[in-house]
């Protein structure tokens, strides 16, 4: 079923209200003084958190999954998010000739398979690991799968390891069309039984690949020197030959969120990166970097000040003219909640929330084609989870109203939106009815 669009007569521009604020009159008429003692909007944090609290003892209630083995000591993962060990998260992507690509791990096996009518048929998985392995495919960490313009399909994952929170990043590709793959290769190079996690993978399509995560080699060392480190830090690994080969590993940034997954897409001038940053003592709001420039920019100036991991990274993508369009979860003193901003060389957007706070909006998706851009989201209502989206069709200049897309009455991932040339998909796997894929009826968005 394609979803008929209508003209944008409610559009929502960045940084108009959006979202449902929290009354304090339950607060009052509970007892507590009108005024002098608790200020308005920790009353509004307050309700909040009791209602996101409530609300994820229903979300796991359903899920009936168990405790994810990637937490870490002193990370706070929501209750909503804590699958975990399944297969549920998927790596999906579409190539220049509008195939969809399906990346999934099935009995410690990474499988990969495509569909040539928006994943109505697929065809024979093909086998990447030889060997079974115990592949990260939950929550904040999933396959990752991308093709080049020549037909090179790549692939990055996380092999989690039987030492607590221990694991590799692994890579292999494919250079016939997907038909076979190449033996797995560990890309981290310090021989550290440590955590490397929570991969991002991008490419220009010409031949270089970038591959970053999250890693505790420098955490490991400073400890053992009896020094204190707070935080984990961000490597790099780089390809300029479709992967091929790769380059020695690249300590980009220190004192980096533990388990906030990265986030990579590639622009006119270089790959650009965005992880969640420890700033100060504990205030974890996002940074930003074009790996072949350098320097680290703030992006979000949300002040969550948590001595935790949210287990909540940012989505971003980039435009052809390199614009950058992000979307990101925050529980900041500053605002709270899904925001989507876009950033343009210097200039930024002013955060705009997404979705309904009390359904637990969270975990949002972005992808952009010239000037159409499409958020996805998960929300959860107490008794089913529903796939969002809303589009914009001028660059993030104003948005539709969301759209609930999907239901789904169990266990879920999230949903991933995917655009080329020749379509708009998202894509959304459930354990009641498998991986579902919804055709959006593709709005072309003209040039200025």
């Amino acid at each position: 079923m394609l979803l008929s669009y209508h003209l944008l007569r409610n559009s929502r521009k960045p940084g108009e209200a959006g979202a449902t604020i929290c009354h304090i009159h339950m607060l009052l008429e509970m007892g507590y003084p009108r005024s002098g003692i608790v200020m308005e909007r920790e009353m509004r944090q307050m309700l909040r958190i009791t209602a996101v609290f409530l609300m994820s003892f229903a979300a796991a209630a359903l899920a009936s999954q168990q405790v994810s083995a990637g937490e870490e000591p002193g990370h706070s993962m929501p209750t909503s998010s804590r699958a975990a060990k399944s297969t549920l998260a998927v790596g999906v992507t579409l190539d220049g000739s509008g195939r969809l690509w399906l990346a999934r791990v099935e009995d410690q096996q990474l499988l990969v398979s495509w569909s040539e009518d928006d994943g109505k048929n697929f065809s024979n998985p093909v086998l990447v690991t030889p060997e079974p392995e115990n592949i990260s495919a939950d929550g904040e960490s999933r396959p990752k799968i991308a093709v080049a313009q020549d037909g090179t399909v790549l692939l990055s994952w996380t092999h989690s390891l039987p030492q607590k929170y221990a694991g590799n990043i692994r890579f292999a590709r494919s250079i016939d069309s997907g038909r076979t793959f190449s033996k797995p290769v560990t890309l981290n190079d310090d021989d550290r039984l440590t955590s490397h996690r929570f991969d991002s993978l991008a490419i220009d399509g010409d031949g270089r690949v970038v591959v970053a995560w999250l890693d505790a080699r420098d955490r490991d060392a400073t400890k053992e020197r009896g020094e204190v480190f707070s935080g984990v830090s961000l490597y790099t690994a780089q390809s300029f030959d479709n992967g091929a080969n790769f380059g020695r590993n690249r300590s980009f940034q220190a004192h980096t969120c533990e388990c906030c997954r990265t986030a990579l897409t590639w622009t006119k001038d270089g790959p650009i990166v965005v992880w969640r940053n420890i700033f100060d003592i504990n205030t974890r709001d996002f940074a930003m970097a074009n790996l072949d420039k350098g320097g680290v920019r703030r992006v979000t100036r949300d002040n969550w000040q948590i001595d935790a991991c949210p287990h909540n990274g940012a989505s971003i993508a980039a435009d052809r003219w390199g614009k950058l369009h992000m979307a990101w979860f925050t529980n900041g003193s500053a605002r709270q909640g899904l925001f989507y901003k876009n950033i343009d060389g210097n200039w930024e957007s002013r955060p705009m929330p997404i979705g309904n706070p009390a359904a637990q909006a969270n975990h949002a998706g972005v992808a952009v084609a010239d000037k159409l851009v499409l958020i996805t989201w998960r929300e959860f209502d107490g008794q089913s989870y529903s796939a969002q989206m809303m589009y914009s069709i001028n660059g993030g200049e104003s948005w539709s109203e969301p759209t609930q897309v999907m239901v789904s009455a169990g266990a879920t991932d999230y949903p991933v939106p995917l655009i080329d040339n020749k379509k708009v998909l998202i894509a959304w796997n459930t354990a009641k009815e498998g991986l579902r894929i919804f055709p959006v009826e593709r709005i072309t968005a003209r040039r200025r």
